[in-house]
C-alpha cells in the first residue's frame, strides 16, 4: 500500500511540478519567451500546432481526452519503474527526479508554452486552454480544432496581420492575455511580460 500511494505520489509530481515551477517563475516575475527574438509565421505556427497535437494524441485516435492523460501518466509511471515490477521504490522516485529534466521528459527549449496538455506540463491553464478549443463542447479537441485554436491565437498577437508574428507582438498579446486573466481573478498584481 504504501509503494501504490508514492507511485501515485511520483505520477501526481511529475505531472504538476513544472505547472508549479511556472506559478513560481510567474510569481517571481523571471518569465521568458519561449520563442526568443524569433518571428514566427502562420505556417510555421499551423505546422508547430499540428506537431505538438501529434505528441500529445498518445493513443493516434486523432483527438485529445481523458484516455491520452491516461496514457500520458502510465508512460511517466513507466519510466520511473525502472524494474518493471509495477511499483515505484523510494530509490526509483529519487533516480528519476535527479536526472536532468530533457533526459526526464521534461520541457525543452521550448518550456511550458511549447508542450502542454496530457503531460501535465501546462496544468490547469492547459486543460483551460483545451477547453476553449474544443468547438462542439463535446469533451474531446480533434486535430483540427486543436490547429484552429492555435491559429486563433496566432491572428490574435499578430498585430499588424502581415502573417508573422515578432517578439513585440508576443508581448503584447501576453499583456493583454494577462490583463484579462487578472480581470477576470480579481485585482492582481501586475504580471510582466516574459523576457528576452
Amino acid at each position: 500500500m504504501k509503494r501504490f500511494t508514492l507511485a501515485l505520489s511520483a505520477a501526481a509530481l511529475a505531472l504538476g511540478g513544472v505547472a508549479a515551477g511556472a506559478a513560481y517563475a510567474q510569481q517571481h516575475r523571471m518569465m521568458a519567451d519561449p520563442m526568443g527574438d524569433a518571428t514566427v509565421t502562420r505556417a510555421e505556427a499551423q505546422a508547430k500546432a499540428a506537431a505538438m497535437f501529434d505528441q500529445h494524441d498518445v493513443n493516434q485516435d486523432g483527438k485529445l481526452d481523458q484516455a491520452d492523460r491516461t496514457a500520458k501518466i502510465g508512460q511517466h509511471f513507466d519510466q520511473m519503474d525502472s524494474n518493471n515490477d509495477g511499483t515505484i521504490s523510494r530509490d526509483e522516485f529519487t533516480a528519476a527526479h535527479m536526472k536532468p529534466r530533457a533526459e526526464r521528459g521534461g520541457p525543452g527549449k521550448m518550456g511550458r508554452h511549447g508542450q502542454g496538455w496530457g503531460d501535465g506540463k501546462m496544468g490547469h491553464r492547459g486543460e483551460r486552454m483545451l477547453g476553449a478549443m474544443d468547438a462542439n463542447s463535446d469533451g474531446t479537441v480533434t486535430r483540427d480544432e486543436f490547429i484552429a485554436g492555435a491559429l486563433k491565437r496566432f491572428d490574435a498577437a499578430d498585430a499588424n496581420r502581415d502573417g508573422k508574428v515578432t517578439k513585440d507582438e508576443r508581448r503584447a498579446a501576453y499583456r493583454a492575455h494577462m490583463q484579462e486573466w487578472r480581470g477576470k481573478r480579481g485585482n492582481m498584481p501586475a504580471t510582466p511580460a516574459p523576457a528576452n
